[in-house]
């Protein structure tokens, strides 16, 4: 959310827009509660304070909307994101591996130098993301942004990252590489425009260009503007500067050197160097120092002072140039110091910073600053302002480095890097199709991470499209496509496959709970069966069965055989399951049998339908509460005139059960054996129920005299399995 901003847009509405004065008059107002881990609120509506008290049998569920403050990630931003969790992943790899091989391993040049490559990698993404910001017409962070986050690592890398071995080497010439990488002064254009002239030296812009190429090091620019001044009218100057070209082009650096000692020895040769040509410059005739134009002996004496490394007119040259503190420390170390250490950089950085402090509106500035002063806990302090990403990964490779504190607040529970993490954790959580980054972060942050990552997996949402780009009726049909994609498939698919890489089991059963019962709202039965037998949740699936027992009573037999034919499948799986709790599965047997009851039934196979009857009642499979429906289910096979259905003995299955449910409702069990008959015929209640079934009686008792007249059941039936039954 920008500054600007005051307000956060609820969706759907909460109150609709002309009605904010209706909400009022109802005696209610808006509450909101703030995440302590995150910018995101949970707002609902809540009875005033003034208002009438309400009777608890008025109370109504009321929704909690949540929203935040934060941005969502645009698309560049998922992809430095995506991109960079990688290295991440990889660094997580490596502190794993030492947990098991021990610290010492850690700290070995194998782990260095894997750590110092994964560091570089961090830089690469960072300068590659700001190339491309930087060319687009506009990004939700700017070029200048992703350049920060460049300058920020890069400078980590240079000191707290370096090469092995090379820890105690002296920094000068690695930082003096970093900031003219970062900060380019003087520009390209100053040089061409000055190498496109007679006589340079004439323009305003030669010497402080001149001195600033010195005081960068670039070597072969300033002794190309050295040269030009062979044609100046000062014979003085001339010689000094064909004097001064080869010490700027021959000053030692450590690169060039095999050994340390090396490199000192040639730096104290060049330096001597240097104090003879200030013994010669100080011999010009104060009449000779100046041509007319500009004081060139003040000018040289400014470059011959640089490589003297004297402090007094490095800071000088510094201001006149308008450079800040960096110049000035990183030319401590390439000239006054050309052996400063890192572990003596915080304390010259320290001296420059007192005389010329950091801009304290400038967050990368920060950061920089506590850099060189060896504060690597401030530097996470103000990267976290600047970017939650650059606090959360520059705080996992201190950690990794021993740069900062493992054990845990003990207030917060939390150590540095896990605070820094988690926190960038719950900036990415604003993105739902960022779960898998986000828990893959959370889940290194110890036992609150792991908390964070189980509850941001149970709530992981498992319609991952933007609702404001599709109209209600498209929602509701594009909702089962999306979920119905295989038994184990899409999102939930995804989030079991995370819950077993992280072992949590508890958690994945959670989410398969929760995934059932999204599967039932959208009538996916066989899917929310399967996720409920994957919980072990048995109650779900008895509540999935009687859903789909449901469908019955509400959409009639040809829509209850669809569905039944989603949870077939699952039973003989079920049946073999060995945790399975029998009513359950018993339950989800009956529903199948049921459907291939009406399945024959609406075949005209009537005969089998007949036999599937009486068997669901006399093997116990039915339960009470269906017996009623069942018998009422009979009446048409007891009236049919072409042939007699039933043996004697399956009737009398039916009567059996006929006389109890009548009896059981006498001695008050009217809800048990009767509720859902009288939510099958409607409005009726137990009285339409109980003619019904009294229907029933009477067509027994007609089916019975038939048996009587012709023979019990009918040749027709004599071979069935009624009679083993008997």
């Amino acid at each position: 959310m920008n500054s600007i901003d005051h307000h956060l847009s609820l969706f759907p509405p909460l109150i609709q827009v002309g009605h904010a004065e209706q909400f009022t008059q109802s005696g209610k107002t808006l509450l909101s509660a703030q995440s302590p881990l995150n910018q995101s609120y949970a707002v609902f509506p809540s009875a005033r304070k003034d208002a009438p008290s309400i009777k608890a049998s008025d109370v109504e569920e009321q929704p909690i909307f949540f929203a935040s403050s934060e941005t969502s990630p645009s698309s560049e931003r998922r992809l430095f994101i995506g991109d960079t969790s990688i290295i991440f992943a990889a660094l997580q790899n490596l502190t794993n591996t030492a947990q098991s091989r021990g610290q010492q391993w850690l700290h070995s040049q194998e782990t260095h130098n894997v750590i110092r490559k994964l560091t570089l990698d961090y830089v690469n993404f960072t300068r590659e993301c700001w190339i491309h910001t930087s060319s687009q017409g506009s990004s939700q962070f700017s070029g200048d942004h992703y350049r920060s986050l460049y300058t920020c690592l890069a400078l980590f890398a240079v000191l707290y990252v370096p090469e092995y071995g090379y820890e105690d080497a002296p920094v000068g010439d690695d930082l003096m590489e970093w900031l003219n990488v970062h900060f380019i002064e003087p520009s390209t254009e100053e040089g061409d425009h000055l190498s496109g002239l007679d006589r340079p030296w004439e323009d305003e812009t030669f010497w402080p260009y001149l001195v600033r190429v010195t005081l960068r090091g670039l070597s072969k620019a300033a002794t190309f503007f050295l040269a030009t001044l062979s044609t100046h009218p000062s014979d003085n100057l001339r010689r000094l500067a064909q004097r001064l070209s080869p010490l700027v082009q021959s000053q030692p650096h450590l690169q060039s050197f095999e050994a340390e000692r090396d490199f000192a020895y040639a730096s104290h040769r060049w330096k001597d160097k240097v104090k003879a040509l200030r013994i010669e410059l100080d011999s010009v005739s104060e009449s000779d120092r100046h041509d007319g134009i500009e004081n060139w002996w003040d000018r040289l004496s400014d470059i011959v002072g640089i490589l003297e490394g004297r402090n007094e007119v490095i800071r000088r040259v510094c201001e006149d140039l308008g450079a800040d503190w960096r110049e000035i420390s990183v030319s401590w170390g390439v000239f006054a110091d050309a052996r400063l250490r890192r572990q003596d950089l915080p304390e010259v950085a320290s001296q420059v910073l007192d005389d010329m402090p950091q801009d304290p509106t400038n967050l990368e500035d920060m950061v920089h600053a506590a850099l060189f002063s060896g504060d690597p806990a401030k530097a996470l302090s103000h990267a976290a302002q600047l970017d939650p990403w650059l606090a959360a990964h520059m705080a996992d490779l201190m950690q990794s480095l021993s740069l900062i504190e493992k054990d845990a607040n003990e207030d917060s529970g939390l150590s540095v890097r896990d605070f820094y993490v988690l926190g960038y954790a719950q900036y990415l959580h604003v993105d739902p199709a960022l779960w898998r980054i986000t828990v893959a972060y959370m889940f290194s942050c110890g036992e609150t991470g792991v908390r964070s990552a189980d509850e941001a997996l149970m709530h992981v949402p498992l319609k991952l499209r933007s609702v404001g780009s599709i109209t209600h009726s498209q929602g509701e049909q594009n909702g089962a496509d999306n979920l119905k994609s295989g038994d184990l498939a899409g999102v939930v698919k995804d989030i079991n496959a995370t819950c077993y890489e992280y072992q949590r089991e508890e958690v994945r059963r959670t989410i398969c709970r929760i995934a059932a019962q999204t599967f039932v709202q959208e009538k996916e039965y066989g899917l929310a069966l399967s996720y409920s037998s994957s919980a072990e949740d048995w109650p779900g699936l008895g509540r999935v069965v009687d859903r789909v027992l449901q469908e019955y009573i509400n959409a009639g037999p040809a829509q209850f055989i669809r569905y039944v034919a989603g949870i077939a499948p699952s039973l003989q799986a079920l049946r073999m399951q060995s945790g399975a709790q029998g009513i359950f599965v018993h339950r989800l047997m009956f529903a199948v049998r049921y459907a291939e009851f009406h399945q024959r039934l609406g075949n005209q196979d009537l005969q089998d339908a007949a036999w599937d009857l009486v068997s669901m009642l006399q093997d116990g499979l039915s339960p009470k509460s269906w017996w009623a429906v069942l018998l009422c289910d009979s009446q048409q096979l007891l009236q049919h005139d072409a042939t007699l259905l039933f043996p004697y003995a399956g009737a009398c299955v039916l009567l059996q059960h006929l006389e109890e449910v009548i009896a059981r409702t006498d001695q008050g069990s009217g809800d048990e054996h009767l509720r859902i008959l009288v939510a099958k015929l409607g409005s009726g209640g137990t009285t339409e129920a109980l003619h019904a079934l009294q229907g029933v009686r009477l067509s027994l008792a007609k089916y019975f005299a038939r048996c009587t007249m012709i023979g019990t059941g009918g040749k027709q039936t004599l071979e069935r399995k009624f009679i083993a039954a008997v």
